[in-house]
Protein backbone atom coordinates (compact mmCIF):
# COMPACT_ATOMS: atom_id res chain seq x y z
CA UNK A 1 0.00 0.00 0.00
CA UNK A 2 0.83 3.76 -0.39
CA UNK A 3 3.04 5.35 2.29
CA UNK A 4 0.70 7.68 3.80
CA UNK A 5 2.98 8.89 6.99
CA UNK A 6 6.30 11.05 6.99
CA UNK A 7 9.26 9.54 6.44
CA UNK A 8 10.66 10.22 10.49
CA UNK A 9 8.68 13.02 13.01
CA UNK A 10 10.51 14.57 15.82
CA UNK A 11 8.70 16.01 19.17
CA UNK A 12 10.64 18.35 20.42
CA UNK A 13 9.46 20.15 23.66
CA UNK A 14 10.48 23.38 23.79
CA UNK A 15 13.69 24.80 25.86
CA UNK A 16 13.61 26.09 29.52
CA UNK A 17 11.46 28.95 29.66
CA UNK A 18 10.66 31.63 32.04
CA UNK A 19 7.86 30.54 33.29
CA UNK A 20 9.11 27.35 34.02
CA UNK A 21 11.49 29.33 36.51
CA UNK A 22 9.13 30.98 37.74
CA UNK A 23 6.95 28.02 38.57
CA UNK A 24 9.94 26.59 40.47
CA UNK A 25 9.80 29.63 42.23
CA UNK A 26 6.69 29.80 43.20
CA UNK A 27 6.21 25.94 44.53
CA UNK A 28 9.41 26.12 46.47
CA UNK A 29 8.21 28.85 48.88
CA UNK A 30 4.54 27.37 48.43
CA UNK A 31 3.17 30.41 46.98
CA UNK A 32 -0.52 30.62 45.76
CA UNK A 33 0.24 32.18 42.84
CA UNK A 34 2.97 32.36 39.79
CA UNK A 35 4.79 35.44 39.17
CA UNK A 36 4.52 36.23 35.74
CA UNK A 37 2.89 38.98 34.23
CA UNK A 38 3.02 37.54 30.46
CA UNK A 39 0.58 35.90 28.77
CA UNK A 40 1.35 32.16 28.77
CA UNK A 41 1.79 32.72 25.04
CA UNK A 42 4.03 35.49 25.44
CA UNK A 43 6.28 33.75 27.88
CA UNK A 44 9.82 33.56 26.33
CA UNK A 45 12.83 31.27 26.53
CA UNK A 46 15.21 31.61 30.10
CA UNK A 47 18.69 31.91 29.35
CA UNK A 48 19.18 28.07 30.00
CA UNK A 49 16.55 27.63 27.62
CA UNK A 50 18.17 29.43 24.64
CA UNK A 51 21.26 27.41 25.62
CA UNK A 52 19.96 23.77 25.30
CA UNK A 53 18.49 25.06 22.27
CA UNK A 54 21.74 25.33 20.91
CA UNK A 55 23.23 22.50 21.78
CA UNK A 56 19.84 20.41 20.34
CA UNK A 57 20.36 22.41 17.37
CA UNK A 58 24.09 21.38 16.71
CA UNK A 59 22.62 17.84 17.11
CA UNK A 60 20.32 18.63 13.82
CA UNK A 61 22.80 20.26 12.05
CA UNK A 62 25.39 17.59 12.20
CA UNK A 63 22.90 14.99 11.16
CA UNK A 64 23.96 13.80 7.31
CA UNK A 65 21.53 16.14 5.07
CA UNK A 66 19.49 13.28 3.70
CA UNK A 67 18.76 12.90 7.53
CA UNK A 68 17.77 16.27 8.37
CA UNK A 69 14.14 17.54 8.71
CA UNK A 70 12.70 19.06 5.46
CA UNK A 71 10.06 20.59 7.47
CA UNK A 72 9.27 22.29 10.56
CA UNK A 73 6.14 22.88 12.52
CA UNK A 74 5.54 24.85 15.92
CA UNK A 75 3.21 25.90 18.20
CA UNK A 76 2.84 30.13 17.76
CA UNK A 77 3.86 30.35 21.85
CA UNK A 78 6.80 32.44 22.13
CA UNK A 79 9.16 29.98 23.68
CA UNK A 80 8.01 27.33 20.97
CA UNK A 81 8.62 30.05 18.04
CA UNK A 82 12.53 30.90 19.77
CA UNK A 83 13.40 27.25 20.22
CA UNK A 84 12.16 26.61 17.12
CA UNK A 85 13.89 29.84 15.18
CA UNK A 86 17.55 28.41 17.01
CA UNK A 87 17.16 24.63 15.82
CA UNK A 88 17.02 26.25 12.23
CA UNK A 89 19.74 28.57 12.50
CA UNK A 90 22.46 25.77 11.61
CA UNK A 91 20.05 24.18 8.78
CA UNK A 92 19.48 24.81 5.44
CA UNK A 93 16.56 27.09 5.71
CA UNK A 94 15.69 27.65 1.86
CA UNK A 95 15.40 23.63 2.06
CA UNK A 96 12.86 23.92 4.67
CA UNK A 97 8.94 24.26 4.54
CA UNK A 98 8.21 26.07 8.49
CA UNK A 99 4.83 26.57 9.56
CA UNK A 100 3.68 28.18 12.91
CA UNK A 101 0.30 26.29 13.97
CA UNK A 102 -1.98 26.88 16.81
CA UNK A 103 -3.33 23.19 16.76
CA UNK A 104 0.29 22.57 18.54
CA UNK A 105 -0.37 25.20 21.16
CA UNK A 106 0.11 24.27 24.87
CA UNK A 107 -3.06 22.74 26.66
CA UNK A 108 -5.22 25.74 27.76
CA UNK A 109 -5.78 26.44 31.54
CA UNK A 110 -8.40 28.68 32.06
CA UNK A 111 -9.42 29.92 35.75
CA UNK A 112 -6.43 27.73 36.99
CA UNK A 113 -3.78 30.09 34.58
CA UNK A 114 -0.76 31.17 37.14
CA UNK A 115 -1.69 29.09 39.80
CA UNK A 116 0.26 27.04 41.82
CA UNK A 117 -1.05 23.14 43.67
CA UNK A 118 -1.35 24.92 46.92
CA UNK A 119 -3.00 28.05 44.94
CA UNK A 120 -5.59 25.76 43.26
CA UNK A 121 -6.20 24.08 46.36
CA UNK A 122 -6.83 27.02 48.26
CA UNK A 123 -8.68 29.33 45.87
CA UNK A 124 -10.75 26.46 44.09
CA UNK A 125 -10.88 23.58 46.23
CA UNK A 126 -14.01 22.04 44.62
CA UNK A 127 -12.15 22.37 41.32
CA UNK A 128 -9.40 20.59 43.22
CA UNK A 129 -11.49 17.76 44.29
CA UNK A 130 -13.31 17.38 40.99
CA UNK A 131 -9.66 17.47 38.93
CA UNK A 132 -8.33 14.05 41.95
CA UNK A 133 -11.75 12.40 41.10
CA UNK A 134 -12.01 12.55 37.33
CA UNK A 135 -8.41 12.45 36.56
CA UNK A 136 -6.43 15.15 33.85
CA UNK A 137 -7.60 13.29 30.93
CA UNK A 138 -10.81 14.03 31.27
CA UNK A 139 -10.78 17.24 33.78
CA UNK A 140 -11.98 20.25 32.15
CA UNK A 141 -11.22 23.48 34.05
CA UNK A 142 -13.47 26.22 33.43
CA UNK A 143 -12.18 28.19 30.20
CA UNK A 144 -9.32 25.76 29.89
CA UNK A 145 -8.65 22.50 28.20
CA UNK A 146 -8.92 18.27 29.21
CA UNK A 147 -6.16 16.28 27.30
CA UNK A 148 -9.30 14.78 25.45
CA UNK A 149 -9.45 18.19 24.09
CA UNK A 150 -5.74 18.77 22.89
CA UNK A 151 -6.52 15.25 22.03
CA UNK A 152 -9.18 16.14 19.59
CA UNK A 153 -6.87 18.94 17.97
CA UNK A 154 -4.19 16.86 17.49
CA UNK A 155 -6.19 14.47 15.05
CA UNK A 156 -6.21 17.00 12.67
CA UNK A 157 -2.47 17.74 12.74
CA UNK A 158 -1.99 13.89 12.05
CA UNK A 159 -4.55 14.19 8.82
CA UNK A 160 -2.55 17.33 8.09
CA UNK A 161 0.65 15.16 8.50
CA UNK A 162 -0.89 12.49 6.09
CA UNK A 163 -2.16 14.73 3.51
CA UNK A 164 0.79 17.24 3.10
CA UNK A 165 4.03 16.21 4.54
CA UNK A 166 3.79 12.26 3.35
CA UNK A 167 7.26 11.05 3.03
CA UNK A 168 9.06 14.38 4.71
CA UNK A 169 11.01 14.31 7.85
CA UNK A 170 8.96 16.69 9.89
CA UNK A 171 10.39 18.18 13.27
CA UNK A 172 7.34 19.94 15.82
CA UNK A 173 8.44 21.78 18.46
CA UNK A 174 5.42 22.15 21.13
CA UNK A 175 5.08 21.49 24.69
CA UNK A 176 4.96 18.97 27.38
CA UNK A 177 1.41 18.35 27.10
CA UNK A 178 1.77 18.38 23.21
CA UNK A 179 4.51 15.86 23.21
CA UNK A 180 2.11 13.44 25.19
CA UNK A 181 -0.99 13.53 23.49
CA UNK A 182 1.15 12.90 20.36
CA UNK A 183 2.19 9.84 22.11
CA UNK A 184 -1.00 8.90 23.13
CA UNK A 185 -1.99 9.27 19.21
CA UNK A 186 0.67 7.76 17.48
CA UNK A 187 1.39 4.45 19.82
CA UNK A 188 -2.40 3.93 19.97
CA UNK A 189 -2.23 4.09 23.94
CA UNK A 190 -5.18 3.72 26.39
CA UNK A 191 -5.70 6.49 28.95
CA UNK A 192 -4.04 4.37 31.84
CA UNK A 193 -0.65 4.17 29.74
CA UNK A 194 0.12 7.82 28.42
CA UNK A 195 -0.84 8.72 32.67
CA UNK A 196 1.70 6.39 33.28
CA UNK A 197 4.43 7.82 31.26
CA UNK A 198 3.08 11.25 32.57
CA UNK A 199 3.42 10.06 36.39
CA UNK A 200 7.11 8.44 35.66
CA UNK A 201 8.68 11.76 35.01
CA UNK A 202 7.86 15.35 33.07
CA UNK A 203 9.23 15.86 29.79
CA UNK A 204 12.84 17.24 29.88
CA UNK A 205 12.92 20.70 27.99
CA UNK A 206 14.85 20.12 24.19
CA UNK A 207 14.73 16.29 24.68
CA UNK A 208 13.64 14.71 21.42
CA UNK A 209 10.65 11.95 21.20
CA UNK A 210 11.45 10.68 17.46
CA UNK A 211 9.15 8.02 15.30
CA UNK A 212 10.05 6.72 11.96
CA UNK A 213 8.33 5.03 9.06
CA UNK A 214 8.19 1.46 9.20
CA UNK A 215 6.01 -0.36 6.00
CA UNK A 216 6.14 -3.70 7.80
CA UNK A 217 3.93 -2.59 10.63
CA UNK A 218 -0.19 -2.86 10.26
CA UNK A 219 -1.74 -3.14 7.05
CA UNK A 220 -0.12 0.11 5.58
CA UNK A 221 2.85 0.63 7.53
CA UNK A 222 2.78 3.17 10.50
CA UNK A 223 4.80 4.94 12.73
CA UNK A 224 8.10 3.07 15.22
CA UNK A 225 8.89 4.73 18.11
CA UNK A 226 12.89 5.57 18.08
CA UNK A 227 13.90 7.82 20.72
CA UNK A 228 11.96 8.68 24.03
CA UNK A 229 12.91 12.41 25.76
CA UNK A 230 15.89 12.13 24.11
CA UNK A 231 18.52 14.71 26.16
CA UNK A 232 21.68 13.55 24.84
CA UNK A 233 22.69 16.68 22.59
CA UNK A 234 22.35 18.26 25.97
CA UNK A 235 24.49 16.29 27.99
CA UNK A 236 27.26 15.72 25.34
CA UNK A 237 27.50 19.32 25.41
CA UNK A 238 27.51 19.91 29.28
CA UNK A 239 23.90 21.89 28.95
CA UNK A 240 21.81 21.47 32.45
CA UNK A 241 18.84 19.07 31.52
CA UNK A 242 15.95 20.30 32.67
CA UNK A 243 11.90 19.00 33.82
CA UNK A 244 9.87 21.58 34.92
CA UNK A 245 6.13 22.12 34.50
CA UNK A 246 4.22 24.54 32.27
CA UNK A 247 2.12 26.74 33.99
CA UNK A 248 0.01 26.10 36.18
CA UNK A 249 1.51 23.46 38.44
CA UNK A 250 -0.83 20.70 39.16
CA UNK A 251 -0.18 17.00 40.87
CA UNK A 252 -0.10 13.94 38.83
CA UNK A 253 -2.86 12.04 38.27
Amino acid sequence: MEQKWPQEIWLVRHGQSAGNVARELAEASAGHRIDIADRDVDVPLSELGERQSQALGSWFAALPPEQQPTVVLHSPYVRAAETANILMQRLDRDKLVVESDERLREKEFGILDRLTTHGIAHHYPELYEQRQHVGKFYFRPPGGESWCDVILRLRSVIDTLNREYCRERVLIVAHQVTVNCFRYLFERMSEKAILDFDRAGDVPNCSVTSYEYDPTLGKGGHLALRLVNFVAPLEATGTPVTASKDLPSAPKA
